[in-house]
């Protein structure tokens, strides 16, 4: 692979510059390949080479407005924005018609926080750039922190009209979009845009992610498709086409599209689960659990791996071996709240439930506020004769959950069984009015109470 001559010239410059820091000998460069280096050891963060370079170029080109400019660029990067505010306004007084300098300012005005100020100086420079596209993207930007999405959303589709080719305006355009709720618009504007720019990835990727947001899996395969025939190596466009396509249920060719970016790219441990997903919905039950194997490999950290292999056992009611996943899970994370559920379901299912009851416990503590994990949580404190306990919880749950009539049957049963009779007789008429043709419930879980006659009497009289 031949370099072309600029790269040529510019890798010499790299070299001659850093063996005339080595050897101590002044050489000779123009302003701008020190723009260059300068420039070239900003983008690397080597930012002590960068400032040698300045010092260096400056003493050799002291009215270099390029050079004071990459000046100014970095005091503005150091924070020291009075020093670049000088400089900036002797430099206009040689050269007001020179875009950077405005551009310069407009960038000082943002640091501050004065983004209107900053529009006002980006809208000055226009009237002096030849390249328009970088200056609308600068303004979209300071829209965007404005919180105006509309002026934003303008100003990128502006600069796309300028230069179709700027991928960062394409995804600011398409975050504007989806920020304004505007779906289907977005997928206007980038078919259009694709009419112009037919070979743009970066456009049918983002036409296939809205089209999955919609809930359209077979337009959004058919946009990622082409975002692959494009660049055969987009791993983002595989991983989304993946997706769509386990949506719609196609799990074989969703399972070789994550393994192309396994193929491409180092293994995610997102692929791997989702690829352990696919081939238990296949029934590939060994191939399932290799892969959830992998994924926790891979990502000890990342929960869902975990909470798929466990459910995966929990679900083949092999409670022991889902035991097993789940305290190595806890001893991983033992914040974790979908973790302590799971581990409380399984003891519960292997009728530990003393074991259970802590797990609930501990998942409630956590953050679990789904009405499932209370209840359980209460029947097994029911069960364990732990009456008091389990009218405190439900009355706890009650504040997450008014007017459900899972809580109020149960905090009439728990009354009844404590003697509370007119405590129970309050919560049995919550539950009836809640929820009459249920109140079945109340045999199910305390057939004692439902056969005493002042309950059976009280139901009959509300019916009526």
């Amino acid at each position: 692979m031949y370099l072309d001559h600029e790269e040529e010239d510019y890798n010499l410059s790299l070299s001659k510059f850093e063996s005339m820091l080595k050897t101590n000998k002044v050489l000779f460069f123009d302003s701008e390949e020190f723009e260059e280096i300068i420039l070239h050891y900003l983008d690397t963060g080597k930012s002590n080479l960068a400032k040698k370079a300045l010092k260096f170029g400056l003493e050799q080109h002291p009215k270099s407005t390029g050079l004071k400019l990459v000046q100014v660029e970095m005091l503005i990067y150091e924070d020291k924005l009075e020093i670049a505010e000088k400089l900036l306004n002797e430099l206009y007084a040689i050269e007001p018609t020179n875009e950077e300098i405005f551009i310069q300012k407009a960038n000082i005005y943002s640091k501050r926080d004065n983004h209107e100020k900053a529009v006002e100086l980006l809208n000055e420079a226009l009237q002096f750039t030849e390249d328009f596209s970088d200056i609308y993207n600068l303004i979209g930007m300071e829209y965007l922190f404005m919180d105006n999405l509309e002026l934003a959303k303008s100003n990128f589709i502006k600069c796309l009209e300028e230069d179709i080719e700027d991928q960062s305006a394409i995804y600011n355009v398409v975050y504007c979009f989806e920020f304004l709720d505007q779906n289907e618009a977005a997928i206007d504007y980038l078919k259009k845009y694709i009419d112009k720019n037919p070979y743009s990835e970066i456009a049918w990727h983002q036409k296939g992610r809205l089209y999955y947001g919609l809930k359209e899996y077979e337009n959004a395969v058919r946009a990622f498709e082409f975002a692959t025939y494009i660049d055969d190596e987009f791993v983002g466009a595989f991983m989304e086409k993946g997706k769509a396509l386990e949506r719609l249920k196609r799990y074989e060719e969703a399972i070789e599209s994550f393994a192309k970016t396994i193929e491409l790219d180092d293994p995610t441990s997102y692929a791997l689960l989702r690829i352990g997903k696919c081939n238990e919905k296949l029934g590939y039950k060994a191939e399932a659990l290799i892969y959830y194997n992998k994924t926790v490999h891979e990502d000890p950290l990342l929960d869902k791996g975990w909470i798929a292999i466990t459910d995966f056992y929990i679900r083949q009611k092999k409670y022991s071996k889902a035991l097993h996943y789940a305290n190595k899970a806890l001893a991983i994370d033992d914040q974790n709240q979908a973790y302590w559920k799971r581990f409380a379901t399984i003891n519960k299912a292997m009728g530990l439930f003393e074991e259970a009851e802590y797990g609930f416990r501990k998942a409630v503590e956590l953050g679990d506020c789904q009405l499932d994990t209370w209840l359980f949580w209460v029947d097994i404190l029911q069960y364990l004769g732990e009456f008091d306990n389990a009218v405190l919880t439900l009355l706890q749950a009650a504040d997450y959950f008014p007017e459900e009539y899972e809580i109020e049957y149960r905090l009439a049963g728990l009354n009844f069984m404590l003697k509370e009779n007119e405590k129970g007789t309050f919560h049995l008429s919550n539950g009836l009015r809640l929820n009459f043709k249920n109140n079945t419930l109340l045999e199910e879980l305390f057939p004692k109470v439902w056969a005493m006659k002042k309950v059976q009497s009280y139901i009959v009289k509300h019916k009526h």
